[in-house]
């Protein structure tokens, strides 16, 4: 039983410390259109950390490779990168670090779809709800 308290109050203080830090920058959208670079591929680089993505709103265009740069600030909170859009040639569910870590795929249907971290800790928010979460725009 003397675990288990100690377990749920160190929880309690990792959730607090997240939900303090001062650093966190603010909800706004940051747009970036990617542009095709010379190997053919549309590089993209995104940075995440305390429940954001920067950007958050990515432009890309349809039937063009498209290669995310991916890591997070250094933290004690993990995080993960999701697009589930199978139908558009999109499925991506990979762990991040503050490694930047290489993730490609091909869009294949213009649309707009959401990315996001599917993390959660007990019963407080996931970090999705607390704005890690973008969206990736395939236009023609």
């Amino acid at each position: 039983m003397k675990n288990f308290a100690i377990f749920i109050l160190c929880c309690l203080g990792i959730a607090g410390y997240a939900s303090c830090r001062a650093d966190t920058p603010p909800s706004d959208e940051i747009i970036y259109q990617a542009t095709i670079a010379a190997d053919g591929v549309q590089h993209v680089r995104i940075e995440g950390g305390s429940d954001f993505y920067k950007p958050n709103h990515v432009i890309v265009k349809v039937n063009v490779p498209v290669e995310f740069t991916v890591s997070v600030e250094r933290g004690i909170a993990p995080h993960t990168l999701v697009i589930k859009s199978p139908e558009a040639g999109m499925s991506v569910d990979e762990k991040l670090s503050i490694d930047a870590k290489n993730i490609r795929f091909t869009p294949t249907a213009i649309g707009k779809y959401p990315f996001y971290c599917k993390n959660k800790l007990l019963f407080f928010k996931s970090h999705r709800e607390k704005g890690m979460r973008g969206v990736l725009e395939v236009v023609q």
